[in-house]
């Protein structure tokens, strides 16, 4: 057997298997499916990983549908590439295309799919047999539909379909791949450009709730998991100092509304026998807000938090930059991102670098992230 990909799989079902368990003391929530909160375009990720309330652009489906009810631009696709863990292996790989329609004023619609595959695993018990190849894989569907419900104001909704199948042939079990779906909802602000002294300015706000779905299943054995439900909010302002010159600041939220892991029964493991694992999916969404042992101080530690700058020349030259912080209790991924865009006429080319500062490594670390979006129909909405 080649073990160049096994590991990574069984690290990724290891997550959802019936079999999981965790020191007493150590209480990182887990949840099924992890790639679909995997940023698949370079903008985004340019500036810490964020994108609820930052300007609309073609990736906006994974972010915030909501947005493209304030598109300038009629129509656009986007194509994201980002390579995954490239410093051990070179064959993982996120892939997004998107497509939005601002079909009138006040609706648009979008679509996306995203595929994440782990490569190829040769499987072979002798060095002699003829290996057997197995090409695990992540694959999404989504469809939104956004509605301006004011002139600064509006809200999406969305619909995915979601098929995992990151089971390898031979490694025993009774595992297999598992469909399901999953809904979000998402509203955006942004507010009427002001005059502030020495510049003009602009507010924005976004939210959301994702992944909102029942549990993933992935063995005979009824084992249910919970998709990475997550509540999104963010903020921004854009400085307008001169027609030439704009530079965004945002900032953005997140928790994962799904059951902290504690040992209710008292066994000193925290494990499935626990009442966390058997939560109700759509209540573990209210609940997760209070089920820290630890109470308020350890919820707070859930919450992830990212700061990000993007400033634009001529509207044909970006330069980002952020930062992501989550809790060294909670997973400690802390890092630096950079990133630049060019537009030439409807093309946008964009890319990104991130860099961990922690010793904890992000499986992105040392990757050069690029997506292109094209606009079709520029300026077909005059938005101010």
């Amino acid at each position: 057997m080649k073990y160049k990909h096994l590991f990574i799989v069984l690290l990724s079902i290891g997550t959802i298997s019936n079999s999981f368990s965790q020191d007493i003391t150590d209480r990182v929530i887990t949840a099924s499916v992890p790639s679909l909160l995997i940023p698949a375009d370079a903008r985004s990720s340019g500036m810490g990983d964020m994108g609820i309330a930052t300007p609309v652009d073609a990736f906006s489906q994974q972010w915030n549908p909501a947005k493209y009810a304030f598109s300038e631009t009629r129509s656009g696709f986007g194509v994201g590439y980002t390579p995954y863990l490239r410093e051990l292996v070179t064959d993982i790989n996120l892939g997004q295309l998107t497509y939005f329609n601002r079909f009138n004023r006040r609706s648009a619609f979008a679509g996306s799919i995203r595929f994440f595959s782990l490569g190829e695993i040769e499987l072979r018990d002798t060095a002699e047999q003829v290996a057997t190849i197995d090409e695990p894989n992540e694959f999404y569907v989504d469809l939104s539909y956004s509605l301006r419900l004011s002139e600064e104001f509006s809200m999406a909704v969305t619909g995915r379909f979601i098929s995992s199948n990151l089971v390898v042939t031979g490694t025993g079990g009774d595992a297999s791949a598992s469909n399901t779906f999953a809904t979000d909802i998402s509203a955006f602000y942004r507010g009427e450009e002001k005059f502030y002294n020495d510049f003009n300015g602009r507010w924005r706000f976004g939210g959301a709730i994702q992944n909102i779905g029942p549990k993933i299943k992935f063995d005979d054995a009824g084992t249910e998991n919970f998709l990475p439900t997550n509540l999104k909010l963010g903020a921004g302002f854009d400085f307008i100092l001169d027609p030439s010159n704009t530079i965004g600041v945002y900032t953005e939220f997140n928790k994962l509304l799904v059951p902290t892991p504690s040992d209710s029964n008292g066994d000193n493991r925290i494990d499935r026998n626990d009442d966390w694992a058997n939560e109700g999916e759509f209540s573990a969404i209210f609940s997760s807000f209070g089920d820290a042992p630890d109470g308020l101080s350890e919820e707070l530690k859930e919450v992830t938090w990212a700061i990000g700058a993007e400033y634009w020349y001529e509207d044909s030259f970006a330069f980002r930059v952020g930062y992501f912080n989550e809790s060294e209790e909670k997973g400690f991924r802390q890092f630096l991102t950079l990133g630049a865009g060019f537009k030439y006429t409807s093309i946008n080319i964009d890319a990104s670098y991130l860099f961990s500062t922690t010793p904890v490594q992000n499986p992105l670390e040392g990757t050069l992230r690029f997506s292109l979006t094209f606009n079709i129909g520029d300026d077909a909405y005059i938005e101010y």
